[in-house]
């Protein structure tokens, strides 16, 4: 596995990650379909800083950030449990002492990997864009 810079390419594949979770994920609402989320991820990943993790031609996950504010705006993996997630996180991590994250109060499963990964909850409860409530994680150096 590589962790490399996303590319408007890697957007389909991306996005189908996405849409995934989002269809397996029953606490969550429906959310903007494939097409949508593949248009989107195409204008956001040239001003964000977004990796993919990838095996050969497989894209595994992505992880996109905010640069100017350190925030992780979206982390997805195809297969949880595979050091994928990790790998990504751990490039964000490069050459920066503190990183946030919102996260979805009912992924616990996230809540567990991020806690790994020296996240700490400073924020609960807070409204999220899709009606869900979310944590605030931040981590630091």
């Amino acid at each position: 596995m590589i962790v490399r810079r996303a590319t408007a390419e890697d957007a389909p594949a991306c996005a189908a990650i996405v849409r995934r979770w989002l269809d397996t994920s029953d606490w969550m609402p429906d959310g903007p379909s494939e097409a949508d989320l593949t248009r989107s991820m195409r204008a956001a990943f040239p001003l964000r800083e977004a990796y993919v993790a990838e095996d050969g031609a497989m894209i595994l996950g992505y992880l996109s950030l905010d640069p100017d504010s350190d925030h992780i705006r979206g982390l997805y993996v195809g297969t949880p449990g595979r050091g994928t997630g990790r790998a990504l996180v751990e490039r964000a991590k490069e050459g920066r002492d503190r990183l946030t994250l919102n996260s979805h109060m009912p992924n616990t499963r996230a809540h567990r990997f991020y806690a790994r990964e020296g996240f700490v909850t400073v924020e609960t409860d807070l409204p999220g864009s899709d009606g869900v409530a979310e944590h605030k994680m931040e981590w630091r150096r």
